[in-house]
């Protein structure tokens, strides 16, 4: 009887051990959290004891799911009663769902945690069937929460807020801020991976379309979707805007929180370098920043070849015209661009300078590409040529 019992646990075991050994772990989105400046905070009548729908677009698809939260940066605790997953109608221009889609998201088995803070938590896996480039909302209904909130105010997509735990967001107030959500997380074939792009405003995408979708780290992947030997690959994009390399600006600077937003993904297998150009529009002296940045690249750049991730250097855009341009800052720019195109540190380039630039005015960026003139961040039409400008062929 007693053997009987030991074989049958041991088979038990030896089923949830290969099940586990199984699984396969990739981020198909995620976002940068911060500090949610106070203006950005949560309208009325805010998170406390009240629901939100917040909707994010999701690379890869698959069938089991895990979500990620983050209370990183609030100072209170947070109480979660519950969150559901479903299918959204909309990329965020409305709240819509298909309710039969809908699934509750557990924690340790349970409906409610609290997030203390600091922490970051992960959800069990659930199943929940998306497609490439499927539109998920995340319903969160809040217990109690705390005045200072972690998030990402750049979501370019629109969130319902709605009073008390309710499922039915008609007349939700409406909010283009990501809160509290930090990943979701795909079990995806084995050749399935990610790449995670470290970036500032120009990669969360400042001057795309609100709801629609189109910063360049969504061209980028829809293309590797729609090409055959690159159709496992998610994206995953760490832009904040007004972030630095090396300090100042908003967020915590990228020499802070690369640990966090690049290694800590699942399934990386390609980090995209994109920052700097605050840096470089803050500098005293360009040529010496441009350096500094350089050893914060090659510092990623060594921690990420130890674990078997290569890294791609993008060039910075040109900004003569924008408050940011003297020649000083320019002769930074051209220094680290010029090592990102020259350097064999990196294993490839992505040219987004040469891309987007006038070729009559080489150091200014093309007019047709500008957003609201200020000849720093991209329009629609910019943003698609950098995200079509990319060689597929470095991820194969």
């Amino acid at each position: 009887m007693m053997k009987h019992f030991l074989l049958t646990m041991l088979a038990c075991w030896l089923t949830i051990g290969m099940a586990q050994a199984e699984d396969h772990w990739v981020g198909t989105w995620a976002t940068a959290p911060q500090l949610v400046e106070r203006h950005n905070n949560p309208p009325q009548p805010g998170l406390t004891d009240n629901s939100l729908r917040e909707i994010v677009q999701v690379s890869i698809g698959g069938k089991r799911v895990r979500l990620k939260l983050t209370n990183e940066f609030s100072k209170e605790p947070t109480e979660i009663k519950s969150v559901e997953l479903s299918i959204a109608k909309t990329a965020g221009s409305s709240s819509d769902i298909d309710p039969q889609t809908t699934v509750q998201v557990t924690f340790g088995g349970n409906a409610s945690v609290t997030m203390a803070p600091g922490e970051k938590i992960t959800s069990d896996a659930v199943d929940f069937k998306m497609g490439p480039r499927e539109n998920v909302a995340i319903t969160i209904h809040y217990g109690k929460t705390s005045e200072s909130v972690s998030g990402h105010p750049g979501s370019r997509t629109t969130s319902y807020l709605k009073a008390g735990n309710t499922q039915d967001f008609t007349d939700a107030i409406r909010t283009d801020h990501w809160y509290n959500i930090l990943a979701l997380e795909v079990d995806a074939p084995k050749k399935a991976a990610s790449v995670v792009i470290l970036g500032n405003s120009i990669t969360d995408g400042r001057g795309s379309t609100t709801n629609q979708q189109n910063r360049w780290a969504d061209v980028l992947s829809r293309r590797l979707l729609n090409n055959k030997k690159t159709s496992q690959i998610g994206v995953l994009n760490m832009g904040i805007g007004g972030n630095c390399v090396l300090g100042g600006g908003l967020g915590p600077a990228g020499v802070k929180r690369y640990p966090r937003d690049l290694f800590q993904q699942e399934g990386i297998k390609w980090i995209i370098l994109f920052e700097a150009v605050n840096d470089l529009g803050y500098a005293r002296n360009g040529v010496e920043t441009a350096q500094r940045i350089i050893e914060v690249y090659q510092q990623i750049i060594a921690e990420a070849h130890q674990k078997g991730i290569k890294v791609f250097g993008a060039t910075i855009t040109p900004f003569k015209g924008n408050n940011y341009f003297t020649e000083d800052h320019e002769k930074g720019r051209s220094t680290l661009n010029d090592w990102i195109r020259t350097t064999k540190d990196l294993d490839g380039v992505i040219d987004f300078d040469q891309a987007v630039r006038d070729p009559e005015n080489p150091l200014a960026m093309q007019q047709a590409f500008l957003f609201e003139n200020d000849w720093l961040h991209l329009n629609a039409q910019g943003y698609e040529t950098m995200g079509n400008c990319i060689d597929l062929k470095l991820f194969k």
